[in-house]
């Protein structure tokens, strides 16, 4: 059981609670991280549980996240996927997988689950996604004969794809995070080479479900078409819209697939690191735009200002999150929250239960982003250092989160769908649209749950290690103290070295030592 909490521990709840809380009520995630936790410092400070030397580690963590090479490939990820949206990639790829599959009943929602994965996959970013294919996809499925629930909650799904399929902003951010956390982990338990996890490893460990998730939109679609028709029925085209279907779809295809082949075959083919490869990918977003003849001054204007706007408010954030993770760690939270999370029933199992559940009840009312920088630093060390394989745990906060965009009241989303769905939809109908999709999304993660290999082997075979490792290793027994290394004796340490007069190791294998 917990042992008697301290005043600390105590300030390290009322932290977390606090910023919950204040998140609630609308005001600023950045203020609102760096806001409560100086407050609670200051607080600890008075009573003795907080050393305000500690604070001095600031400087270098903001030193720190703006030389980060890694988080280099955010703001240029996110200029990719400006430029894509007004490159009218996303148009083209619509209407033609549209009329190639129109003719089937479900065939629309077929081919805006397809875009969606292509786009996700090219952009990364949901908002683009989501209000691209809705003002393009919707009023086709509503003139064709769509139920408004499956209309909506098809595109909503399929947008928030660009949420684990690789290249994904979410993942950078968990990547990174999750190199720092692992490492400190490993060495925690006694293991001083531990295998550096990088953002290239999740985006690998991502991809099957992705693949896992898109198949489950499909099968769903096609559980409709059986068994309620009425409500995607196919589409009747004319035999204009038919002549020379097949060169259109090639020819739609061909440029978003070379640069998601660009992109992600040179991360996972070890050519190039994500910031790297992100460069290749804004390249390639303007070139294709210049050949669509859609890449003029305003197109690089509006995609560069709001690339700067977005990564401003990202970097805002991750600053302030540096200072939540200091305070609650000099607090002594990092040391009550792995202790409570050993005493849950069930072991690892239950523990990572308890933050899997805890996050996805934390979807309803916060950001994607909020909730990553708020529990990753909290619960991270914890689960890593009770053996969970980083890159498994990674996809799952991914995938988990992922249900955060489509959950009412807050899912980003359902509101970017309400500003562009005609008064024809009620929101009512949006929010129960999204439902079948959230559970879907339940489901690929139970399976992502079950069998942790979907997650771990693609990255392990492309960037060496054993390629079935388990999920959790070496959970820790009951009495250990958390954090602590099995004691090692000297001997164990030693082995069988000896030393000469001087105190010096001899070797015995020496090949340049004189034969006897």
């Amino acid at each position: 059981m917990l042992s008697v909490l301290s005043t600390g521990d105590v300030l390290s709840i009322m932290l977390f609670i606090g910023i919950c809380v204040t998140l609630m009520f609308g005001y600023p995630i950045a203020l609102t991280l760096a806001g409560t936790s100086l407050f609670i410092a200051f607080l600890g400070h008075a009573l003795g549980a907080f050393d305000y030397s500690i604070l001095n580690g600031i400087p270098s963590r903001y030193l720190g996240s703006m030389t980060n090479d890694v988080l280099v490939a955010v703001p240029l990820f996110i200029f990719m996927g400006l430029i894509l949206e007004r490159s009218g990639i996303a148009e083209r790829l619509l209407t033609t997988m549209g009329q190639l599959f129109g003719k089937l009943r479900g065939g629309l929602a077929y081919s805006v689950i397809i875009v969606g994965a292509l786009l996700a996959a090219s952009t990364g970013v949901v908002g683009a996604t989501v209000i691209t294919m809705g003002l393009i996809a919707l009023p086709t499925m509503l003139r064709a004969g769509y139920a408004n629930r499956v209309s909506t909650g098809v595109i909503c799904g399929s947008a928030t794809l660009a949420q684990i399929i690789p290249p994904s902003t979410v993942l950078i951010f968990v990547g990174d995070l999750l190199a720092g956390i692992n490492q400190e982990a490993q060495l925690r338990r006694g293991n001083f080479t531990p295998d550096p996890i990088s953002v290239g490893d999740l985006f690998a460990g991502a991809l099957i479900p992705g693949f896992i998730m898109v198949g489950l939109y499909l099968l769903w679609i096609v559980y409709k078409a059986i068994f309620q028709p009425n409500e995607v029925p196919a589409m009747k085209m004319t035999g204009e819209e038919q002549a020379g279907l097949s060169w259109r779809v090639i020819s739609a295809l061909i440029p978003p697939l070379l640069l998601v082949l660009a992109v992600l075959g040179s991360i996972l083919l070890g050519f190039a690191t994500p910031s790297e490869s992100a460069s290749v990918g804004a390249i390639g977003a303007m070139l294709l735009a210049a050949v669509n003849g859609k890449m003029t001054f305003a197109t690089l204007r509006y995609a560069s200002m709001n690339t700067m706007m977005t990564t401003a408010v990202i970097f805002v954030i991750v600053i302030a999150a540096s200072l939540f993770s200091l305070v609650f760690r000099g607090l002594g939270g990092e040391h009550m929250v792995e202790e409570a999370l050993r005493n849950v029933p069930g072991g690892v199992t239950g523990a990572l239960f308890v933050v899997m559940f805890i996050m996805f009840i934390l979807g309803f009312f916060l950001d994607t982003f909020e909730i990553i920088l708020i529990m990753l630093p909290v619960c991270g060390p914890a689960l890593l250092g009770m053996g969970v394989d980083p890159i498994w745990l990674g996809i799952l906060i991914g995938v988990n989160l992922q249900t955060s965009f489509l959950t009412p009241p807050f899912g980003f989303t359902l509101f970017y769908m309400r500003s562009i769905a005609p008064p024809s939809i009620t929101t009512g109908e949006i929010w129960i649209g999204s439902i079948s999709w959230t559970w879907l999304q339940m489901f690929a993660l139970g399976i992502i749950w079950a069998f942790p290999g979907t997650a771990t082997w693609l990255p392990k075979y492309l960037f060496g290690g054993p390629t079935t490792p388990a999920a959790i290793h070496g959970p820790a027994t009951a009495g250990e103290k958390p954090g602590a290394a099995p004691p090692r004796s000297l001997d164990s340490i030693l082995g069988t070295t000896k030393f000469d007069k001087d105190g010096m190791p001899v070797e015995s294998d020496n090949p340049f030592s004189p034969k006897k």
